[in-house]
């Protein structure tokens, strides 16, 4: 059933959000070849572009609809979209570039919205409007900026370690639930509303697989803690080629 679904093209491309992405990418790259010595094919301009690709992959492809079906699947797309996708922006962006900013604050305040946002009621809430919910997470995002900031640009071991203790809660909040028997999964209630489908549908229906809601939650919260230390890795590795 799920294949009609994709057939009948209800799982989109975001086509306005691949134009503002493709402008951004035109005016750094006309940014760099007139203001700077950087080649487009360097190391920082190749992961400036690799951040632009994979923020509209998880946000603007239709991998961010599919990403509703379990808790797995979701917490892929936002460890991409703030633990991966920020350090290689930021990565990617010229060294000249230097803004003060209030790092420890956007990271105590990323982790609290961060750990409210996968409560249950919050996320059911938030779907039930659908600009709260972009608003809400389009914040988020801005937040992860700053929160990596400190940690790219100025390679600061102690905040990268402070970030991941912050992070843990949200992590745990997945393992404890899975561990004590799993809760509903409140994504598919995104799913169904991204998919225009009846109310009276249930929406984990339309997969041939199920999904146990244990290990699905256990997987999350293990998934999103190792993503952020991949994304630690990563800026780990590429410092050293800029």
């Amino acid at each position: 059933m799920f294949n009609s679904v994709l057939l009948e093209g209800q799982l989109e491309w975001n086509l306005p959000l691949l134009f503002i992405l493709a402008m951004i990418a035109i005016l750094y790259a006309l940014f760099l070849n007139h203001y700077t010595e950087i080649k487009i094919y360097h190391v920082r301009p190749v992961l400036f572009f690799i951040s632009i690709c994979l923020f509209y992959v998880v946000i603007g492809s239709p991998l961010s609809v599919i990403s509703h079906l379990s808790f797995s699947f979701h917490m892929i797309q936002m460890s991409i979209l703030y633990f991966i996708v920020p350090p290689l922006f930021l990565l990617g962006i010229p060294v000249k570039f230097k803004v003060k900013v209030s790092s420890y604050f956007a990271l105590i305040l990323f982790a609290s919205l961060f750990f409210l946002y996968h409560l249950p009621i919050v996320l059911q809430t938030l779907y039930q409007f659908s600009y709260l919910h972009k608003g809400y997470t389009s914040f988020l995002f801005a937040l992860a900026i700053l929160m990596w900031w400190p940690i790219v640009k100025m390679k600061d071991k102690r905040f990268a370690v402070l970030s991941g203790l912050l992070l843990t809660p949200a992590c745990l909040l997945f393992v404890i639930n899975g561990l004590r028997g799993g809760i509903a999964n409140p994504f598919l209630q995104g799913l169904m509303l991204s998919l225009c489908l009846p109310e009276n549908l249930n929406v984990a229906d339309l997969f041939a697989f199920k999904i146990n809601p244990r290990f699905d939650q256990i997987a999350g919260g293990v998934i999103m803690m190792g993503m952020h230390k991949f994304g630690l890795m990563l800026i780990s590795h590429f410092s050293h080629h800029l």
